[in-house]
């Protein structure tokens, strides 16, 4: 059975990449072998090894062993665009089976895995699933970053909501201040913290510096 996390967000841009890696980063400090994945990626370049995502990269960088990166990254799509958009256009159908097999392969060889997510929890993956079938499939307890903006509220509860229909455990939260103008953070945070039944794990300043991770409280 693997053992991690699923890092959903309440949109694209929330920064799950930056959550993943400051968990990989704070679980490799407590002594834990741990290995990224980002199953589906857009917006990937061409490199002469092939298609590469910023993300999984990242990812991959922060792991305790050296990883395959198509086992890490098994769907990459250069267009920037729903990764089942991405798909369609080359004939390629997204297979959760073939995302929850590279999780396993991941897991035989570390003791962790953490896997980000792409856009957020209902983004398609093909004519009939979504990214909340990839994370039922892994059976994962998952930790939502919320991007604290204008409209963060109805995007966080829904997003909660829809965790819970699914059956998976909601292991945390993390509140993430992406942006300066947002008028009232402070009660937004306050509002999210008494409506959402799982506890606040960070709360990540605007622009902290991606090399200076707070501590994320790890979820038992």
């Amino acid at each position: 059975m693997t053992q991690g996390f699923f890092i959903a967000g309440t949109d694209t841009g929330t920064g799950k990449t930056w959550v993943s890696v400051a968990l990989l980063r704070q679980l490799s400090r407590a002594g834990y072998k741990v290995a990224g994945m980002k199953p589906v990626a857009s917006g990937c370049e061409m490199t002469v090894d092939g298609l590469r995502n910023d993300d999984a990269i990242q990812l991959v960088s922060q792991s305790s062993v050296k990883l395959d990166y198509n086992t890490v990254n098994p769907y990459a799509f250069q267009p920037p665009v729903a990764p089942h958009l991405a798909a369609r256009q080359l004939g390629v159908n997204i297979d959760k089976q073939v995302i929850h097999t590279a999780c396993q392969i991941l897991s035989q060889q570390v003791d962790m895995v953490i896997v980000e997510g792409v856009g957020g929890w209902l983004v398609p993956i093909n004519a009939t699933e979504t990214m909340a079938d990839v994370a039922h499939c892994l059976s994962l307890p998952v930790i939502l970053v919320v991007g604290i903006r204008l409209g963060c509220l109805n995007h966080a509860l829904l997003t909660v909501a829809a965790i819970k229909q699914s059956g998976l455990p909601l292991a945390g939260w993390v509140a993430n201040r992406i942006d300066e103008q947002c008028l009232l953070i402070e009660e937004n945070i306050a509002c999210l913290q008494q409506s959402i039944q799982a506890p606040m794990l960070a709360d990540i300043p605007w622009m902290v510096p991606a090399a200076d991770h707070p501590e994320i409280v790890l979820p038992e």
